[in-house]
């Protein structure tokens, strides 16, 4: 029996794994895999993805509508391999993917009749301004969406909601957009209750050259961070800051990780359990438009963050 892919996609920063936490979460006895794709050496998402379970594949350091498409398809030969084979299967794209060049490789007819592409949805931050939409990778990440999903929607004002609807039905006047908080996307859109049905593959555009328009950074430490330091320190690194975020252990709180988002100018912190034997105390990915952030410039703030040996 064929396994559907549910695609999530949705720009830096926009609640996806939040969305995918959910659906996990509310698994209502479906057996459900997910595979995540960070952009970055240092995959932060998968460990963030149901506490990185046995389910949740990771596929790091690179996009996966380019560097690591001949990944994808191994990962989705391994996890149909599996006893008991996964009846869902959903792919969290990075937040600098473009959908349709995942869509491309999913309509190859061999992965097509063992996991054909059921939907695909976009996670939209309902607090962003309108405007922001006209960015050409959002443009093409909404245009390729069945749901839109708008995150955040109970921090954004009704006035900001009904600006973001508006700029979304523009765009893709034929996805459903919902309102999603914290996360919560209805099961009956993203999944068939039909099993034996098979979805109509789909039309995709043509392949567009790849530009590189963001990069990475990690910065690790193997020894705790003073967490008014560390927060002084993304204070001055955030006005270069497209997206971080990243997991660390704090001289305040040993023995206790904390994980740390920024997106859309807000910063987060919240509890994330214990630290993982082997890997650094501190893991932290920053995302900036190419060229506007140096490792040395990284290195210089981040280092005095951490306690001295």
């Amino acid at each position: 029996m064929p396994v559907p892919i549910l695609l999530v996609a949705g720009f830096l920063g926009a609640g996806k794994t939040t969305v995918v936490n959910h659906l996990l979460a509310h698994a209502q006895g479906r057996r459900i895999a997910a595979v995540v794709n960070d952009f970055g050496a240092v995959n932060i998402d998968a460990e963030l993805i149901a506490g990185a379970s046995d389910g949740v594949v990771s596929l790091s350091n690179g996009c996966i509508c380019c560097t690591l498409e001949g990944d994808l398809l191994r990962t989705l030969a391994t996890l149909l391999r599996r006893d008991p084979r996964p009846e869902f299967i959903v792919i969290e794209t990075s937040g600098v993917a473009d959908p349709s060049d995942i869509v491309r490789n999913l309509m190859d007819p061999v992965v097509w009749k063992e996991a054909p592409l059921e939907t695909v949805l976009c996670v939209v931050d309902a607090t962003q301004p309108a405007a922001r939409l006209d960015d050409a990778l959002l443009r093409s990440q909404l245009r390729a969406a069945d749901v839109v999903a708008l995150s955040k929607a109970d921090l954004a004002s009704a006035e900001q909601r009904a600006q973001v609807r508006d700029s979304i039905r523009a765009i893709r006047p034929a996805a459903v957009v919902v309102d999603a908080i914290n996360g919560e996307v209805p099961s009956a859109l993203l999944f068939p209750a039909d099993l034996d049905r098979v979805p109509m593959p789909r039309e995709t555009e043509s392949r567009r050259p790849a530009v590189d328009r963001f990069e990475t950074l990690s910065w690790t430490s193997e020894r705790p961070v003073r967490l008014p330091r560390l927060q002084q320190a993304i204070g001055r690194l955030a006005p270069k800051l497209a997206r971080a975020k990243g997991l660390f252990e704090t001289v305040e709180q040993p023995g206790r990780l904390m994980v740390f988002q920024l997106a859309g100018g807000r910063a987060t912190l919240a509890a994330g359990g214990t630290p993982t034997p082997g890997q650094p105390r501190a893991r932290i990915v920053f995302i900036a438009e190419m060229g506007v952030l140096s490792r040395a410039e990284i290195d210089a703030t981040m280092e005095g963050c951490v306690e001295p040996g």
